[in-house]
C-alpha cells in the first residue's frame, strides 16, 4: 500500500458522514481525470477502468440516499447521480474526453456544495460545543501537502 492509499484509509476511519461523501466525490473526480488521460493516451483498459470505478462510486452515492429522511434533496441526488452515469456510459461509448470533463465538472460543482456543508456543519458544532482549542490558544501544527504524501 503506497502512502497516498494509507493517507486516504487513515482519513475514513472515524470520518463524518458528511466528509466520507466527498471523499467519495473526491474518488469518482481523480477516476475520471485518469480516464480522460487513458484517452487521451489511447489505452482502453485504463480508461475503462477509471470511468467504471467512477461509476461504482457514484452507485455506492446513489445507494445510500435515504429517500424517506432526505426528502426534496435525496430526490435531486438521485436524479443527479442517473444524469452523470448516462453522461459517463456515454462518455464510455462515444470515447469522448468532452463528455467525462463534463461529467467531472458537474460532480466538482457537487463536491463544492458538500464542502459548504461541512464548512457548515463545524460552525455549528463549533458554535454549540467550544472546544478547548477556542477557549485557551491552540498549539500550532506544521502545514502539511498532498504533495508531501506522493510516493
Amino acid at each position: 500500500m503506497d502512502a497516498r492509499s494509507s493517507y486516504r484509509e487513515a482519513a475514513v476511519r472515524g470520518a463524518s458522514p458528511v466528509r466520507l461523501v466527498i471523499c467519495l466525490y473526491e474518488q469518482a473526480i481523480e477516476d475520471l481525470r485518469q480516464a480522460v488521460l487513458a484517452l487521451e493516451e489511447g489505452n482502453i483498459e485504463a480508461r475503462t477502468r477509471g470511468i467504471n470505478h467512477a461509476l461504482s462510486v457514484i452507485a455506492h452515492l446513489q445507494g445510500s440516499l435515504d429517500m424517506e429522511r432526505g426528502g426534496e434533496v435525496a430526490r435531486n441526488l438521485a436524479r443527479f447521480y442517473s444524469v452523470v452515469r448516462t453522461g459517463l456510459i456515454e462518455a464510455q461509448l462515444k470515447q469522448s474526453a468532452r463528455i467525462l470533463e463534463q461529467q467531472t465538472s458537474q460532480l466538482a460543482t457537487v463536491h463544492e456544495a458538500w464542502l459548504e456543508v461541512e464548512r457548515a456543519t463545524a460552525a455549528a458544532t463549533a458554535e454549540s460545543n467550544p472546544q478547548p482549542s477556542q477557549i485557551r490558544p491552540a498549539i500550532s501544527s506544521p502545514e502539511i501537502s498532498s504533495s508531501d504524501w506522493d510516493a
